[in-house]
């Protein structure tokens, strides 16, 4: 079996500019779901083998030091930086430094497909390794493949070469199969093409793409993988694309939901992200946007209209109405926060109810800090609260309409906040004959 311990390491190109996208930020470190691409391409590979520490050597270049800075929050991800872009076989050429004492396979990424699943390299690494391949390159068929470079293979299914559309034939642009730009690499067998590869092209650029032509020329083994799901090929390019991407990734995670039990009553209008886990018989309300890290449990009722923004943690029975926001925040279990309330860095216990309009002023706009609040199992918040961070409430608290709560709470205890009401008689009546007085003067 294959040993992904030591054997496998993997190269992700995140040099280019991405014109296309009119940004001042790097291309990779645009979101879906607020997950940078490049997040989502590091993190695939990591979960290929998620026992092991697949290193990853990420080629930048544009706004290198801004990608640089995001991606240190990975131990297993080194940088090398590309300082002109000549071309992916290039980019290839400047991680090889890192490479020099490597012996195994090298799987080489876009730092721009956030759609690739790590069960797909699986898949990829085990077949590159089972027909003992030099290079292996993911394939795709596409009924209209316009503007990709065509897969050419020989009769023993081997491939002889990829040709670009503006280069291909009349027969070689009748190819349906195309490069999906993913390759693995027996890096000792290969790594020597690295120096032998030419820029006699258009661009002036070197292109990994030649270097099937190289293996076939060194009479080394080069074969094609094909992948089913075409839409995991989908690079990013424009922000047109990115929002596609997102479409798509959002569908295959509602579909994932509703075949695990989970009711989604408007999938058109709802959002979730896949890094979400949802328990079973829970429903989903229209327009509800879910985001980030999140684990909701069974029989829940989420939204409609509710935003839970990351970090967020529901337990079974438990009711998150409409207009309510939630971020960082552990709820128990069979508590309600039924409407237009919101709870930042905040634990609420179970059988927890807080009443509508109730915020968790957490932040301190002039320390930048964010504090958290506790409220603990049969809390009762009536409507129109303000929790002020930090504060903790014990068992039972009951906390009347209106209050403004700064201060902790002991067990089964009523709080209150509110002023006296005070009542003035026929005060409207006053203002209506001072009104008058003024009109005829």
């Amino acid at each position: 079996m294959y040993n992904s311990k030591t054997n496998v390491k993997a190269i992700i190109l995140a040099a280019g500019k991405g014109t296309r996208m009119k940004s001042d930020m790097p291309k990779v470190l645009h979101e879906i779901f607020s997950k940078p691409l490049i997040a989502r391409v590091v993190e695939t590979i990591e979960n290929i083998y998620p026992d092991n520490d697949t290193k990853s050597i990420v080629v930048v270049g544009h706004g290198a030091d801004v990608v640089k800075d995001y991606l240190k929050k990975y131990k297993n991800v080194s940088c090398v930086l590309q300082k002109e872009q000549l071309g992916t076989g290039h980019a290839v050429f400047v991680a090889a430094e890192e490479l020099k004492d490597f012996c195994g396979t090298v799987l080489i990424a876009c730092g721009d497909t956030p759609l690739l699943k790590s069960a797909t390299l699986k898949k990829m690494l085990e077949y590159h390794i089972d027909k003992n391949a030099d290079v292996t390159v993911m394939s795709a068929v596409l009924d209209n493949p316009f503007g990709y470079g065509r897969v050419v293979r020989a009769q023993d299914s081997s491939i002889e070469g990829i040709v670009e559309q503006k280069d291909a034939n009349e027969e070689q642009k009748a190819i349906k199969e195309i490069n999906a730009g993913v390759y693995c690499l027996n890096w000792q067998s290969v790594k020597s093409a690295f120096l032998e590869l030419k820029n006699n092209n258009s661009q002036g650029e070197y292109y990994l793409t030649d270097i099937v032509e190289w293996a076939k020329s060194n009479n080394k083994k080069a074969f094609a993988y094909t992948i089913d799901n075409i839409n995991e090929t989908l690079g990013i390019n424009s922000r047109a694309q990115l929002a596609e991407a997102a479409r798509i990734m959002k569908e295959e995670k509602l579909g994932e939901l509703m075949d695990e039990g989970v009711t989604i009553v408007d999938p058109i209008t709802t959002s979730i992200s896949p890094e979400t886990k949802i328990g079973r018989d829970t429903i989903i309300y229209p327009n509800t946007y879910i985001n980030g890290t999140n684990k909701i449990g069974s029989h829940c009722k989420i939204g409609p209209f509710s935003h839970l923004r990351g970090d967020v943690e529901v337990g079974d029975y438990s009711k998150v109405g409409n207009f309510v926001e939630l971020k960082n925040a552990k709820i128990g279990s069979h508590t309600n926060l039924s409407h237009l309330t919101y709870a930042g860095d905040a634990t609420i216990g179970s059988n927890v109810n807080i009443g509508a309009g109730t915020i968790f002023a957490n932040y301190n706009s002039i320390t930048k800090e964010k504090k958290r609040s506790t409220l603990k199992d049969g809390v009762s918040i009536g409507s129109n609260c303000v929790i002020v961070a930090p504060v903790e409430l014990e068992e039972n608290v009951f906390a009347g309409a209106g209050s403004v709560i700064t201060k902790n709470v002991q067990k089964d205890s009523l709080v209150l906040t509110r002023s006296a009401q005070k009542e003035y008689p026929n005060w409207v009546i006053k203002q209506k004959n001072l009104l008058n007085k003024k009109g005829e003067e």
